[in-house]
């Protein structure tokens, strides 16, 4: 779970970018925190590179695969 501390520097958001399913290996969509839907595990991803593969961690066999969710954008300076 994502953890922040100065509430003035964090505030929700319903962009539907938030509900995309992403494929390990992929292009990042959006740099920022993102959590995999199978296990909760999280990770950071920056803009344009490639979001953590399938060898990145691995899940039992109970498990749904591995899949990428944006939990948090960040947001850079001026944009």
């Amino acid at each position: 779970m994502a953890l922040y501390k100065e509430t003035a520097h964090v505030k929700p958001s319903s962009d539907a970018a938030f509900d995309t399913i992403h494929t390990p290996g992929s292009a990042t969509p959006f740099s920022g925190i993102y959590r995999c839907t199978g296990c909760g595990k999280e990770d950071v991803s920056e803009d344009g590179k490639p979001l953590p593969p399938q060898s990145h961690h691995v899940h039992a066999t109970s498990q749904p695969p591995i899949r990428w969710k944006l939990l948090v954008f960040a947001q850079h300076k001026g944009s």
